[in-house]
């Protein structure tokens, strides 16, 4: 337990842990004090700054996990036990409270202090992201989705196509190998091999472990790959150092390699063993959260001395380890430090850490100990939220302010925003990042690429040479600085290549190997008078020289693409005209008498049809392709439901004509309305299902037609398409059938008779256009579906309305009441 030396008005408890460990047979060095000034730095800066909590000062407790569940609920249920007592849920402390707790970076650990700290609803910043189980918990670290494609398109930038996977032995290194292998494939890249590291952490135990399964590792000394991936926590790059620190004990060569780091890594903070040499790093490249240099850090860590210890034991074990010296703490010390002291050179406290090799320790803060440094000011600032809230609503006097009041919005009755303050919180810290979380709890940043450059002496100099950020354009989500980069020196700084087999000159062609991965293939010289080709080349017809492929899509150049769309836009006119006649004569007895609500949306509906047609004209793009199916599914399913509530309207109307009818009732609360709107939805819920699955992408075809490069959309979901198709036919079919029973009524009030020919010229269309779809191929198919939706459109307009605009424009005299009650006569 490390107190802090301020006056406490309103304390403020924080917990962080922190690994030191020496064994006996090896000098070891922690590394993970840094991340403890940065906090030490943090809770300064916010005592300091009277825009923060003013007139309350923040202090922290360190604890310290040793890797072990055992010692991590030890820690945290101490925290809620009364001072110098061991007594879980017993704390005496009025001016004390337990804010927040930081976890460290081992996820394993975090989600222990998170069983003990969600029972107590006490908010948590850490390395888990499982915000289900956890609902107290902020990852601290951006969302790993984005790190694996960040990663993907690093191999692909590269041209590395066969790569090793490193990854720790547990639950979470497992979901990163099926998540990865998927992402790779994908990406048209394959791993040779997959290693899991355990998580031990004694090196005793390392080293006899690795000698006892060392043939099981002899991979990663022997195979050609030149890349490896990195996945796991300290623990296990524990176990990665002590392999590589016994293979050259074993026979094998140095091993140079580049190491790509996820940024749950840091070989830079870990404990480490003085006299191993790390130069097998040099020139990896790691994926850390972004980080910058906070104003004072620098100076803040050049005025630590042994001296300002009061207490905290962590600050001399390291002065003591990092300097190879003792610290005589007092004139009373015992016979045991006395003789310790013996044997090493006595500390003077002038030592200055910007002395210390990078090995060591870093002058510059790393990743980790900026992530911990924000996080104590997220906190901060979140507090600072809920003072702010509890002095309107004058309870700040009246409760103990703690997080687990303010979490539980019934005791407080605040606003919901409130009730998840971290969640809410956005800040610019002293370095000039913006720091804030998304509806997730997970951190919003990006990944700065960084580049580790280590020299002989073990000085280390981390160089960022790219960034992934996301959301960004297509294309443009990941930056690299190749002229930054320094690679291994085995590489003599040129490119490393890591492909499985090299690339096939022109006069060979590609051959698979038979049971291994795709990215293996041998290269096989062409036959006797052949030769290669380009995948967009052809050879002429003469088979004397290779031709470039022409693509293939219907465009506005082509006559057939000319014609489609001069067809498209005059249908669309002539239903525009079409509607506006039924609105100049809305109220001649023709128009009445046919439900002007519907009318109105039937041909807004075709207009939109017509004008869909647009979206299968031009080069396939990936806004247009998801578009072009689901757009025209939609609008003419309102079409059809409008068509089969006409139908209805009309059937139900004269059924209601009988005594004692209660149909009458049913018509008057919109029957038309709903039966539109459900028809609408069901297609609308069909096409939301295939564009969240499998939406329709634009894709490429080299095989189909001899010397040309087919431009399609590609369905996605062939299943998906054909359903949106059979919803459209099912309408169909019932407002046929409905329009068929219909077909004796009075003419005056009956469209049936129209509504079943255009019911049969739609399945004209639709029965011919699936085999014709089918067996077409490049711009002839998409020239089929335009024209089926052109001609199922002008069917129902045709059928539809051209007899009532004939008698409207052509013979105004049969468009009066008498007329048609004369007729129903």
């Amino acid at each position: 337990l490390l107190p802090h030396s301020v006056q406490y008005f309103r304390y403020f408890e924080n917990i962080y842990f922190f690994h030191y460990k020496i064994n006996s047979s090896y000098s070891s060095v922690p590394k993970n004090y840094q991340h403890i000034l940065a906090l030490a730095l943090a809770v300064k800066e916010i005592n300091e700054n009277p825009q923060i909590l003013p007139n309350i000062t923040l202090g922290f407790h360190i604890l310290n996990s040793y890797y072990t569940a055992r010692m991590t609920y030890k820690a945290t249920l101490s925290l809620l036990s009364t001072q110098h007592s061991f007594v879980p849920n017993f704390n005496c402390h009025k001016q004390n409270n337990l804010m927040a707790l930081i976890g460290e970076c081992i996820s394993e650990i975090t989600a222990n202090i998170a069983i003990i700290s969600a029972i107590h609803k006490t908010p948590q910043v850490g390395y888990i992201d499982d915000k289900k189980l956890f609902p107290f918990l902020y990852h601290f670290v951006p969302n790993e989705t984005n790190q694996h494609m960040g990663i993907v398109k690093l191999f692909q930038r590269f041209g590395w196509t066969w790569i090793g996977l490193i990854t720790v032995d547990d639950d979470k290194g497992e979901r990163f190998l099926h998540r990865m292998r998927e992402n790779l494939s994908q990406g048209g890249i394959c791993s040779a091999f997959e290693i899991k590291l355990p998580k031990w952490d004694y090196v005793d135990d390392m080293i006899d472990y690795g000698i006892r399964n060392l043939e099981t590792y002899e991979i990663v000394f022997e195979t050609k790959v030149n890349v490896f991936l990195i996945y796991g926590e300290p623990p296990s790059f524990l176990f990665l150092r002590t392999m590589l620190f016994i293979a050259p004990l074993m026979g094998f060569p140095p091993l140079g390699k580049v190491w790509i780091v996820t940024s749950h890594w840091d070989f830079a903070t870990v404990s480490i063993q003085r006299n191993w040499d790390i130069q097998t790093f040099q020139g990896s490249l790691s994926f850390t959260v972004h980080s910058n240099q906070p104003l004072g850090f620098q100076n803040f860590i050049q005025m630590v001395k042994p001296s300002m210890a009061k207490g905290d034991s962590f600050l001399q074990e390291f002065w003591e380890q990092v300097f190879s010296c003792s610290l005589k703490l007092s004139t009373q010390g015992n016979e045991e430090k006395d003789g310790k002291d013996n044997e090493h050179n006595i500390c003077t406290g002038k030592e200055k850490l910007h002395s210390l090799p990078g090995v060591l320790f870093e002058m510059n803060m790393t990743g980790h100990s900026y992530n911990v440094y924000n996080a104590v000011y997220a906190v901060a600032h979140a507090l600072h939220e809920i003072y702010k809230y509890s002095s309107k609503v004058r309870r700040i006097e009246k409760k103990r302010m703690t997080f687990q009041n303010v979490q539980s919005c019934a005791v407080l009755n605040v606003e919901p925003a409130i009730c998840t303050p971290l969640l809410n919180i956005l800040f610019n810290n002293n370095a000039g990042d913006t720091i804030h979380f998304d509806e997730n709890g997970e951190l919003v940043t990006e990944f700065d690429i960084t580049n580790w450059v280590i020299f002989p002496n073990g000085s280390i100099i981390r160089v960022k040479v790219g960034r992934l950020e996301l959301p960004s354009p297509l294309g443009k989500e990941l930056t690299i600085h190749d002229d930054l980069i320094v690679w291994h020196p085995s590489f003599n700084q040129m490119l490393p290549v890591s492909v499985c087999n090299d690339k096939c000159y022109p006069g060979f062609s590609k051959n698979k190997r038979e049971g291994e991965k795709f990215c293996c293939y041998d290269c096989f010289p062409c036959p006797e008078m052949m030769i290669s080709a380009h995948k967009d080349k052809y050879p002429n017809q003469d088979k004397t020289q290779c031709i470039p492929r022409t693509l293939n899509y219907l465009s506005y150049t082509d006559n057939l693409g000319v014609i489609l769309a001069s067809l498209a836009t005059s249908f669309s006119f002539i239903t525009a005209l079409i509607l506006a006649n039924f609105m100049q004569y809305r109220n001649t007895p023709i128009v009445k008498a046919n439900n002007q609500t519907l009318t109105y949306i039937l041909l807004i509906s075709l207009l939109l049809c017509f004008l869909c047609s647009f979206l299968f004209i031009g080069q396939p793009g990936k806004v247009i392709c998801p578009l072009q199916q689901t757009s025209f599914g939609i609008v003419f399913s309102v079409a059809l439901s409008t068509i089969l509530a006409k139908t209805f309207t009309v059937v139900l109307a004269f059924m209601a004509t009988k005594p004692g009818s209660e149909i009458r009732n049913l018509i008057n609360k919109g029957l038309a309305k709903y039966i539109v709107l459900s028809g609408s939805f069901l297609q609308a819920s069909i096409s939301a299902l295939w564009l969240s699955t499998s939406p329709p992408f634009p894709d490429t075809d080299m095989h189909s037609l001899n010397g040309e490069i087919i431009l399609k959309c590609n369905e996605g979901s062939a299943m998906m398409f054909y359903a949106v198709l059979s919803y459209l036919a099912v309408l169909a079919i019932i407002s046929f059938i409905v329009a068929f029973l219909a077909r004796k009524l009075p003419d005056s009030f009956n469209e049936a008779k129209f509504i079943t020919f255009s019911m049969l010229v739609f399945f004209s269309v639709w029965l011919s256009f699936v085999p014709t779809y089918l067996s077409t191929k490049g711009k002839d198919t998409v020239a089929v579906a335009i024209f089926s939706i052109l001609s199922s459109s002008a069917g129902l307009l045709g059928c539809i309305f051209f007899p009532k605009c004939y008698i409207i424009l052509m013979r105004p005299e049969l468009n009066s009441r008498e007329h048609l009650i004369g007729r129903r006569k």
